[in-house]
């Protein structure tokens, strides 16, 4: 999806529309994190991951709209039903892209086109579309004319296409792995061809996009966030620390996943930055389980009442849940948690959740 969050927005306030514009993350404008720009602010050079006090000195008359992520969601989940009326091989990678197994398509151009079209028709948003033989070329082909395009890399445009494609518009060479490759001298994804052509591995081995892909499992899963001030309240601190296990253990549950490592970390003026984990025998999906776990973390601070400015918590030692649950407290516990989990999808993420989080609207 093009400009995902931002375009969603637009679509639903027509005063939005061609203007430049940000999501931010919470309700205060100036003390928040860019979630999300459409294409006119991304021409300023404003992007996702900016503060927001930067993004308003490059543009003073942005158009500012909080996150809603239940909107978001529920057209991630709209557009997903869409693609499963093809019938084909589908894969949802994240809530702004799907991939979509075509190697059993005569026209897969037309295809596209075509899917286009319907996504356009029902939510008034654009879709960039890239067709290749394997997901890691089709996400570099689907960036490669955003937005509303749709581009195919083949065995004949190949090496035009990698000559003119910039190497950080390839999925895994942001950060340091790009540095790396850059400090070497390779500016392109054609230079990284020469250079490792296993890379691209152009020949899949069956024709199947989404099972050339070694693993969809994430090996660990985690949430974090910047408080708009120090925070003392330590009824504050825990309701931002269990808003974050309600989270990372809604994304466990939506894979399937269980976790055996909880890792907490707390940044603030007399901590500076701590972290630490805890590993149980017992693997765990429930949010208030992941809580507890970080409680017992944040009981090692030497500091009874920490002043804390930014918090986040990860899950590792990932697996499948492949086993009920055995004792009658847990079967009813995981009841209750699916019961949640179903309310929330149907009404919209955040639609029913712990009192306790009702605290973290103080920073707002």
């Amino acid at each position: 999806m093009d400009a995902f969050f931002a375009s969603i927005e637009q679509t639903i306030n027509p005063r939005l529309k061609n203007k430049p514009l940000i999501v931010g993350s919470r309700a205060s404008k100036m003390h928040t994190v860019v979630c999300a720009a459409s294409y006119q602010a991304k021409a300023l050079g404003i992007h996702s991951g900016m503060s927001s006090r930067e993004a308003f000195a490059r543009c003073p008359n942005l158009e500012f709209v909080v996150a809603d992520q239940a909107k978001y969601i529920w057209t991630s989940e709209q557009i997903f039903e869409l693609l499963k009326g093809y019938e084909l091989p589908l894969n949802y990678a994240s809530i702004d892209e799907f991939q979509l197994d075509v190697s059993g398509v005569k026209n897969p151009v037309s295809l596209s086109k075509e899917t286009k079209e319907q996504i356009y028709a029902n939510f008034n948003i654009t879709a960039s579309i890239g067709i290749a033989k394997n997901w890691l070329l089709a996400k570099l082909a689907s960036k490669l004319n955003k937005p509303d395009g749709l581009t195919l890399i083949n065995e004949q445009n190949f090496e035009e296409i990698l000559h003119k494609a910039p190497l950080d518009k390839l999925c895994g060479m942001g950060g340091k792995t790009g540095e790396v490759f850059m400090n070497q001298g390779l500016k392109t994804c054609w230079d990284l061809y020469l250079k490792l052509p296993g890379y691209f591995d152009l020949e899949s081995r069956d024709g199947s996009m989404l099972r050339e892909e070694p693993s969809l499992q994430p090996k660990s899963i985690s949430h974090s966030y910047t408080l708009a001030k120090v925070e003392i309240n330590p009824l504050v601190i825990k309701a931002w620390i269990r808003l974050l296990s309600e989270m990372v253990g809604m994304r466990l549950r939506e894979q399937n996943l269980v976790s055996k490592t909880v890792h907490l970390w707390l940044s603030g003026p007399e901590i500076g930055s701590f972290g630490a984990q805890k590993t149980s025998q017992i693997a765990t999906n429930d949010s208030y389980e992941v809580y507890l776990r970080c409680l017992k973390i944040m009981a090692r601070i030497a500091f009874k009442r920490p002043r804390i400015r930014a918090l986040g918590i990860s899950v590792s030692c990932l697996n499948l849940k492949d086993s009920p649950s055995l004792f009658i407290e847990e079967k009813q516990r995981e009841a209750l948690v699916k019961a949640f989990d179903r309310v929330n999808k149907r009404f919209g993420e955040g639609s029913i959740y712990p009192a306790q989080v009702h605290f973290t609207h103080r920073q707002s």
